[in-house]
């Protein structure tokens, strides 16, 4: 039995509701995924030759929610948080792992920059935009993409926890 609680998204609500909750329902799943690893556990690559890690997923999941929250819809200059000499437009870094990195540090820096988002959202409503690329990209879009983004790296994390300590599911 998990520890944390993972949110069922409503069966029956509007678009927004049910978006949320289903992205509340993904971030839920990765910290169910990195629930009772210790930082060597969660630092272990995995799936030779490949450098993923647990810790590094969940890095890069940060560096994701603030990119498309912060930079993105709410147009703020936010510096990466894992490699300040990354493109601050990308989202694609966190997942090399510094020599002090830690998964409890790294899933604090995640609750935080998912603490932002929601920030950012409560405000707005699905039509409101932010600018990528020069176009302009709605909220409603930046939640679908959010969802993709998530289920997919669960699936990497599933694969991960297995390949750890046998645990799968959830």
């Amino acid at each position: 039995m998990t520890a944390i609680e993972r949110p069922m998204p409503p069966l029956n609500a509007d678009e927004r509701i049910t978006l949320e909750g289903w992205l509340d329902f993904h971030r839920a799943t990765l910290a169910i995924k990195c629930e009772g690893l210790d930082d060597e556990q969660a630092a272990t690559v995995a799936v030779p030759p490949s450098g993923f890690t647990l810790t590094g997923l969940v890095q890069h999941l940060a560096e994701v929610e603030r990119n498309w929250f912060q930079r993105v819809f709410a147009g703020a200059s936010a510096p990466p948080i894992y490699d300040p000499q990354a493109d601050p437009n990308s989202s694609d870094g966190g997942f090399d792992l510094a020599a002090d990195a830690t998964l409890g540090g790294a899933l604090d820096t995640w609750r935080a920059e998912v603490e932002s988002a929601r920030q950012v959202c409560a405000a707005h409503s699905l039509t409101d935009t932010g600018t990528l690329m020069g176009q302009e990209v709605n909220l409603r879009w930046i939640y679908a993409h959010m969802l993709e983004e998530y289920a997919r790296h669960n699936g990497h994390a599933d694969l991960l926890r297995e390949r750890i300590d046998g645990k799968t599911g959830v």
